[in-house]
């Protein structure tokens, strides 16, 4: 890869899942400008989040602090989801998070994969894929989501499910790497 080629260049490879330089200096930027909103809104007793931390989060939305984000402006939060506390959410690619969904204490979500190489690793060269969650899912306290990964309407994930492949609507999973324990009617 070039890693010559312009900041905003890498940015929008990022958001395109394509394989893009975490170093850049324009990422590194807005990266850090959202790591501070999200300290500033982690320090807040008040429980609304500022819109240049999470612009596509639904009014009706619930984020319980302290949260964490990477950037925050690719999370999209549908209406009446509710976020437990400590959440991660890994938003070089965008995540996805629909309408009335219900998500455990702890939960991470990832999208950025590094390289299998050592030398493109230690250069700054990633990968992110999206993450979507459907509606009305419920995923319990301390399941790791990982990239590329979709969830259907209504599946429920196991509390410390570690979620490495998709999800088809109604199923129950679980475990490590999760697996289908049943589908729900």
């Amino acid at each position: 890869m070039d890693l010559t080629m312009n900041a905003l260049d890498h940015y929008q490879k990022m958001l395109a899942s394509l394989e893009y330089n975490c170093l850049d200096p324009q990422i590194q930027t807005i990266w850090r400008k959202q790591q501070q909103l999200n300290r500033l809104a982690n320090q807040s007793a008040d429980d609304d989040v500022d819109p240049e931390l999470l612009p596509h989060k639904s009014a009706s939305a619930l984020i319980m602090k302290p949260f964490t984000i990477s950037y925050g402006l690719h999370v999209y939060i549908g209406e009446r989801a509710f976020i437990n506390t400590n959440s991660t959410l890994q938003d070089n690619a965008p995540i996805h998070i629909g309408e009335e969904t219900m998500i455990g204490p702890n939960v991470q979500m990832y999208t950025a994969n590094h390289s299998l190489i050592p030398s493109e690793r230690v250069a700054g060269i990633e990968i992110a894929k999206p993450i979507t969650i459907g509606k009305r899912v419920w995923i319990g306290g301390g399941a790791i989501i990982l990239p590329g990964v979709s969830i259907g309407d209504e599946a429920v994930i196991g509390a410390g499910a570690v979620v490495t492949k998709n999800v088809s609507s109604k199923t129950v999973v679980g475990g490590n790497p999760a697996k289908v324990i049943k589908h729900l009617d």
